[in-house]
């Protein structure tokens, strides 16, 4: 299987070591526009919601990161994973589409969390 991470935070990638099977492929782009645009025939792709802020705390980024997936022809089609931000991390505003979400992940993340979500697919 292939998965995609979307991150910028050296704990998720830590997170990972260890939590997928050896054959899988784990791909990690620190930028969402490059991982959409590699991330045709992943099985899965998990996005660190910090990572898509173009400013602390502003959900602007997000959005953009949204609408940008949604409307990529390969990318639309892959499963989405979100990493929530830490609890203690405000965001101005946050709202949602339906059906864009696959899953959530909530913040501590272990490679358990990273193992029971590749078997998802």
């Amino acid at each position: 299987m292939r998965f995609v991470l979307v991150t910028r935070d050296p704990e998720v990638r830590r997170a990972t070591e260890g939590a997928f099977q050896p054959d899988d492929v784990l791909d990690v782009f620190e930028d969402w526009a490059e991982a959409l645009e590699q991330c045709g025939g992943a099985d899965l792709m998990f996005v660190d919601m910090v990572a898509t802020l173009e400013v602390p705390h502003r959900v602007a980024g997000y959005e953009k990161f949204a609408l940008a997936k949604m409307a990529h022809k390969a990318a639309s089609q892959v499963p989405l994973v979100l990493i929530s931000p830490g609890d203690d991390y405000e965001l101005d505003f946050h709202v949602g589409w339906p059906n864009f979400v696959f899953a959530h992940l909530r913040r501590p993340l272990n490679y358990k969390l990273f193992r029971r979500a590749s078997t998802w697919v």
